[in-house]
């Protein structure tokens, strides 16, 4: 049976921005029944009032994923209420590329279509979710919600008002399975009150990091509440209001014995804060844990304080991976070529059978971006024209490291195209026989949060040669030669590759001081030093005179998630080096495992951007890689 084959995709006449529309149908019987779904945005299936499922695989409508949902389980003898809450983001984020509204599925028993999304379909704008209000939480993360409890009916058992026939849709897409598993949603995790002023003002500890979805229940009290989420607290309070950004959702016109749930916004989140118009008492608070389907390896054998470093990273691991990899839970949720390297090259050691699935999924859809440039977006999908051209080699280095853990050379041939597309882009910007950095407000020319690597945000610079840049551009090389030695393909840059080596050694590196530098002067940073011993351009006496700087700290040090080149360079001299990298991790990572069992973004912590660091980052992680490396 082909796909969607009676169904159309429906929406109702409102086409705005951050809109929620309600479609109802019904089909009859109970036997064996599957439902394939898909829409723009986000949606959460009901069946008979019961909830089923939510979380829309982010994707592009030329690579549009459907999920396959069983709903047996849910099923009445007689006549079944199929329910649809939809939320159209309408507006472009760094996780979300906006495309028409619409919803598509179709419910099959024994082999029959017995319900198809068509203009039959009955719909209407949610009447409890309000619609067009637009209150962004993050550029990354998108809108929040706002839900009126006041106009709450029972819709999704068939009880309808103010329903009508839904609208067909004109949507071209190239459907696809959902190429990985589906979130699970586990325990509620109750937060435990810790603050309490006149029950209009109410602080909450979950105790950890979870991610999850909001649900409460209210005893008793009437009014409006907003509740606001986070990672820690200043003052006693949430960080709600960062700059322009909003962690908080409204409920309006709570009831006293009301509950709760939204399956579509993830929190993630230690805190929860209420602050309510008017008094209220909670019966419970929380977040229904949602984290997705892994199995963790047994903990390599280690000492005490290694072991914590360890499970915090994997702790972190776990929670930055959503239906793809995020860099962090709580602030954007967004899927980075570089930070999921990192992730990934962890997970190959830390998950059974190196999660190479997940992996491959991840890598996949980022190979379905498309930019004028050539170039990899920033985020996946995105509907942002930003990219960071370093990470489009760094997507080069993921796809290396996939192959060797996993030998899936598959992977390479559906994906050859778009890795020759990049190294088109870099061949275009040359002049002469250099890398020159990329001009225009859209291209953060970003390595590093640190100096002299951080770029300049949607401001156009000069576009320039600079060392770190063409390093990478050299590594990037190096692997893809060796992917295309383990395809058994040809490598086209051999030429290529020995100029521009050339040309940068001769540019860049410093032979009175020995060492790599950023760019003209004095700037002599650990992760340009990193990049030019790992480039394979230094004879061995240049080599280990790096190593001893890296090694000594002498050098401008690089973040958390830049650490992985210093250590890797380190490890060319294995014998020589290896405690200073387990020195380093250790020193570094036991602040943070023993503080919040998570690793942060930066060393700072959440003091760090403006009180915006994440104690949850998935990028840092990489102790796991080199724990299993040098101890195992």
């Amino acid at each position: 049976m082909k796909i969607f084959e009676k169904s159309k995709f429906i929406w109702i006449n409102d086409t705005g921005k951050d809109i929620y529309a309600e479609f109802y149908g019904k089909f009859y019987g109970k036997y064996d029944t599957l439902c394939r779904i898909s829409c723009d945005g986000d949606y959460t299936l009901y069946v008979n009032g019961q909830y089923v499922s939510s979380n829309q695989y982010g994707d592009f409508e030329h690579y549009k994923s459907y999920d396959e949902l069983n709903l047996t389980p849910y099923l009445n003898d007689d006549v079944n209420h199929f329910a649809v809450l939809c939320h159209h983001f309408g507006d472009n984020s760094s996780r979300y590329k906006h495309y028409d509204a619409g919803v598509i599925f179709e419910v099959i028993q024994n082999g029959n279509i017995v319900l198809a999304s068509d203009d039959k379909i009955l719909s209407r704008k949610s009447t409890t979710y309000v619609s067009g209000r637009c209150k962004k939480i993050s550029s990354q993360l998108g809108f929040s919600y706002t839900y009126d409890r006041k106009n709450q009916d029972f819709w999704t058992l068939g009880q309808l008002f103010g329903f009508k026939n839904a609208t067909l849709v004109n949507k071209n897409c190239n459907f696809i399975k959902r190429p990985n598993k589906k979130l699970v949603n586990d325990e509620f995790i109750e937060a435990k009150e810790v603050k309490n002023e006149n029950s209009t003002h109410i602080l909450y500890d979950l105790g950890a990091e979870y991610v999850g979805l909001l649900s409460f229940e209210i005893e008793s009290g009437t009014g409006d509440i907003n509740i606001a989420y986070g990672e820690s607290l200043t003052d006693g309070h949430v960080r709600r209001i960062l700059g322009d950004r909003d962690f908080s959702i409204d409920y309006l016109s709570c009831e006293s014995n009301d509950k709760f749930t939204n399956y579509m916004l993830r929190f993630a989140c230690r805190y929860l804060e209420i602050s309510a118009t008017s008094p209220v008492i909670f019966k419970k608070i929380g977040l229904i844990k949602q984290y997705y389907p892994v199995r963790a390896l047994p903990l390599p054998q280690l000492s005490e304080s290694d072991t914590k470093i360890y499970s915090a990273c994997l702790n972190t691991l776990k929670l930055s991976m959503m239906e793809h990899y995020v860099d962090c839970p709580w602030r954007e949720q967004c899927l980075y070529a570089f930070d999921s390297r990192n992730q990934m090259l962890c997970g190959y050691y830390a998950f059974e059978d190196g999660n190479r699935d997940y992996a491959r999924s991840c890598l996949k859809l980022m190979s379905m971006d498309r930019r004028d440039d050539n170039l990899l977006s920033i985020c996946f999908p995105c509907g942002i024209d930003l990219t960071i051209p370093s990470f489009s080699l760094h997507y080069i280095t993921a796809i290396k490291e996939y192959l060797e853990h996993t030998n899936d050379i598959s992977l390479y041939y559906e994906i050859k195209d778009k890795l020759l597309s990049i190294f088109s882009a870099f061949i275009d910007n040359m002049k002469g026989s250099l890398v020159y950095s990329f001009g225009g407000a859209n291209h953060w020319n970003f390595y590093d949060w640190s100096p002299y690597s951080e770029g300049s945000l949607f401001n156009s610079t000069e576009p320039c040669a600079d060392g770190l840049l063409n390093l990478l551009f050299i590594i990037a090389l190096n692997n893809y030669k060796a992917i295309c030695a383990l395809a058994s393909d040809h490598f086209p840059f051999d030429e290529l590759l020995e100029i521009v080596k050339a040309s940068t050694k001769e540019r860049f590196f410093d032979y009175n001081k020995g060492l790599f530098k950023v760019s003209e002067g004095d700037t002599y940073t650990e992760l340009v030093n990193s990049l030019g011993v790992l480039s394979g351009i230094l004879n061995d006496q240049e080599e280990e005179f790096i190593l001893s700087q890296l090694a000594s700290g002498s050098l401008i040090s690089s973040s958390l998630s830049m650490k992985c080149f210093k250590y890797d360079a380190l490890l060319k001299d294995r014998k020589k080096y290896e405690g200073a990298i387990l020195d380093e991790i250790r020193s570094t990572y036991i602040k943070m495992a023993e503080a919040t069992n998570t690793v942060w973004e930066t060393a700072l912590g959440e003091s760090d951007f403006g009180g915006a660091g994440s104690l949850c980052h998935g990028w840092s992680a990489i102790p796991i890689y080199y724990y299993h490396k040098l101890l195992k």
